[in-house]
């Protein structure tokens, strides 16, 4: 069965955060930046000193069959452990994904 390449983005936001849990991402933060983490297989956590969202890139295979909606909730279940890792509480996640498989590109003639 063929498979193809997704990038997912997940977007949520950080809730609740007491002096502990912002002490923990902030003392990480630049390991974080938004432009330093791109697409990764095993994903990659990005977020500002605000602390209030954040974004989660990851690249995936899936089989073609795989509706964009499994490969959503396996970046979901992804993102989910990387802000529990800090051990603090997260909300309004959603996911968008890309085909990159079905993605033309136009070349210059």
């Amino acid at each position: 069965m063929a498979e193809h390449t997704y990038r997912v983005i997940v977007r949520g936001r950080f809730t609740d955060l007491d002096d502990a849990g912002r002490a923990r991402l902030l003392a990480e933060v630049d390991r974080h930046g938004v432009l330093d983490n791109g697409f990764s297989e095993q994903g990659a956590l990005a977020y500002d000193r605000s602390l209030d969202f954040f974004s989660f890139r990851v690249q995936l295979r899936a089989e073609v069959e795989a509706t964009d909606r499994a490969v959503c909730d396996r970046a979901l279940a992804m993102a989910s452990r990387a802000v529990e890792e800090f051990g603090v509480d997260f909300r309004d996640m959603r996911a968008s994904a890309t085909d990159l498989d079905l993605i033309k590109i136009r070349r210059r003639t």
